[in-house]
């Protein structure tokens, strides 16, 4: 999820996957907005269901809506630290955050993201990606090669990520019941 400014220059905002969903707005009193633009980056499979089927469920069944407000406070716990982080840490720190982050949610160590998007989602120039991106692997925690990130040392990664990592994925954890291995 990103959101773009008046200059064209965006920023994550949210990471969505299986655990979750796009489009939040449906399911609360405001309705629908237009301020964030959800883009797959990574393969993988999801359900789309029309809004207002969407809505009457979440009205009518209990259970998915606490679920889904459960996932809403988990979310707003990552908008929350992502916009602290934006603004407190290294974007080494940050990098090692946001790919924990991925990893978390699609599960799997491997995939593939260019620095330029990367950038983009972290809010910074493509130039700090390189180099914050180097310095993980240089330090044995990743290897990047043409857009392919394999996260070689999670353990290692998580020590140099900033606090937010832990704080984001211990709320998921805690909401949701989502456990990493």
């Amino acid at each position: 999820m990103v959101t773009t400014m008046l200059d064209g220059s965006t920023v994550e905002v949210g990471l969505a996957s299986a655990e979750g969903m796009v489009g939040l707005p449906v399911i609360l009193a405001g309705g629908r907005t237009n301020r964030t633009r959800a883009s797959v980056q990574i393969a993988g499979s999801a359900v789309r269901i029309k809004a207002e089927l969407l809505k009457t469920e979440f009205n009518r069944a209990e259970s998915l809506q606490n679920l889904l407000l459960r996932y809403t406070q988990a979310y707003l716990v990552h908008l929350e630290q992502t916009a602290a982080c934006n603004r407190l840490h290294k974007i080494e720190k940050r990098l090692a955050r946001w790919l924990l982050t991925v990893s978390d949610r699609i599960q799997a160590d491997e995939f593939q993201l260019t620095q330029e998007y990367i950038a983009q989602m972290l809010g910074v120039r493509r130039a700090g990606v390189t180099v914050a991106a180097d310095t993980l692997q240089q330090a044995g925690m990743l290897r990047y090669s043409r857009g392919r990130i394999t996260i070689l040392n999670r353990t290692e990664l998580e020590a140099t990520a900033c606090e937010c990592y832990a704080v984001v994925r211990d709320e998921f954890a805690r909401l949701l019941g989502t456990e990493n291995d």
